[in-house]
């Protein structure tokens, strides 16, 4: 019987995704990740390796990582990179599957007004 360390799959399968994509100045990259407790997402320029805007539920004083706080995270990142001049991302799942969490932060930052 073997263990399997979710962590380390889902490090192999970001990896496999990062191959494939990188975020430009004119198109940054849209980064999520998602810890037990809190929603990360921010928009960097892998060509000069800088952030230009961000977003998490600590700096919203949210305490879940849900399906609603990802909403409100998606959001908010949307509208500062919106502020920042920034319409058109690529979005980086960081190894996550495309369902639920992953899900609702960008249908929350497409609503908002970014396009990917």
């Amino acid at each position: 019987m073997s263990t399997i360390n979710r962590k380390a799959i889902r490090n192999r399968v970001h990896a496999r995704i990062r191959k494939k994509l990188a975020g430009t100045a004119e198109r940054p990259r849209l980064a999520v990740y998602f810890s037990n407790q809190h929603v990360y997402a921010q928009i960097i320029d892998d060509t000069k390796g800088t952030t230009l805007c961000s977003a998490c539920t600590k700096q919203l004083e949210l305490k879940k990582a849900n399906q609603e706080t990802a909403a409100k995270v998606g959001a908010v990142v949307a509208e500062r990179a919106l502020a920042a001049g920034i319409t058109e991302v690529v979005f980086d799942r960081g190894g996550f599957l495309y369902h639920g969490k992953v899900k609702a932060l960008a249908d929350a930052a497409r609503e908002a007004g970014l396009k990917f």
